[in-house]
């Protein structure tokens, strides 16, 4: 198979798992107690006013009815709008994207630059002092709670050390790329933007760190009883060469992997670290909603996140078939 193909059944199965997630997202609204229309209507409403307020949202229709409208609708970009504060909900949606996403691209930048150097010094320095401190740090950054590990940074280093802001975002990626040509202090906006970026990301990080360190360790261990790098040591090619070009590389395959399904997964599961910093993403968004049972916001949020996950695992199989080309004959 060739890889244009491979990524085009890629894609196929990616569309089927973005419908398949649609239409969860869909049933969800009329498998949960309550309905949309008591978030509406005022508690004194008349049944004519129910009724009329049914009619105008569309729920008086046949269920089979409204999801071809909600596809349709969907197809054309729009999710419909908010029940609390009629804005559209994919404009609500797509302005709060941003910052999960930066968040999540922070927390994962966090975990690449710890993790594989602390896998790679445990794996060649087995047994030995180093080993052991990275391998009790993936055992507490796995074992520690994320809230737990948020909020004991924001009292040492926010309310103690008054190094870092407790919660909210200073600024975005984009406002600090507009100062780097516009007429605002760049050098202060990026400070004020990574220092309220900073505590959120290692919260987040933690985490994925820890997983990551271990699988590169583990990989790291397997390559190296390998006859191959017998084979290369013995020609006299240097050891960090050995380590990084040849083990570290095929140790990276499924590394990979697991970076793109955690990324995904940060860009869902940011939640908890969103509402720890009042962090303005779609965590923060998908709790008020569930609040509110602001269903139009809650459902665009689910499938926003559902599509990015689907798409950050078609991208890891692309670099995936790319690094072992066996992938696609499989």
């Amino acid at each position: 198979m060739g890889y244009g193909r491979f990524l085009l059944k890629r894609g196929v199965q990616g569309v089927g798992v973005v419908w398949g997630v649609v239409t969860v997202v869909f049933l969800l609204r009329f498998i949960t107690p309550g309905s949309p229309i008591d978030t509406v209507a005022p508690l004194d409403a008349s049944q004519e006013t129910r009724q009329r307020i049914a009619e105008e949202l569309g729920l008086n229709r046949p269920l089979y009815l409204q999801y071809l409208d909600y596809l349709w609708e969907l197809l054309q970009g729009n999710m419909g709008y908010s029940y609390i504060s009629n804005i559209s909900a994919s404009q609500q949606v797509f302005a709060k994207l941003p910052a999960t996403l930066e968040l999540a691209v922070a927390a994962s930048v966090v975990a690449i630059v710890l993790s594989i150097p602390l896998g790679v010094i445990s794996a060649t320095r087995r047994h030995q002092p180093a080993d052991y401190a990275a391998t009790t740090f993936s055992l507490l950054g796995i074992s520690t709670p994320n809230f737990w590990l948020g909020i004991m940074l924001v009292l040492l280093f926010s309310v103690q050390l008054n190094v870092f802001p407790t919660s909210g975002r200073a600024h975005g990626f984009v406002q600090v790329l507009a100062a780097f040509t516009g007429p605002a202090p760049f050098f202060e906006v990026t400070v004020e933007w990574l220092a309220s970026l900073f505590l959120p990301a290692i919260t987040l990080g933690t985490y994925f760190t820890a997983l990551i360190t271990r699988l590169v360790r583990s990989g790291m261990l397997d390559e190296l009883s390998k006859q191959y790098v017998r084979a290369t040591r013995s020609k006299g090619l240097p050891e960090s060469l050995v380590k990084y070009k040849h083990v570290l590389r095929n140790t990276l395959v499924p590394v990979v992997t697991v970076l793109g399904l955690q990324l995904g997964t940060l860009i869902g599961g940011a939640v908890i670290t969103e509402a720890v910093f009042a962090w303005p993403g779609l965590g923060s968004e998908i709790i008020r909603a569930i609040n509110a049972r602001d269903w139009p916001i809650l459902q665009g949020s689910l499938i926003v996140i559902g599509a990015g996950f689907v798409l950050v695992n078609i991208a890891v199989d692309a670099i995936y078939a790319y690094l072992d080309p066996r992938v696609m004959a499989e």
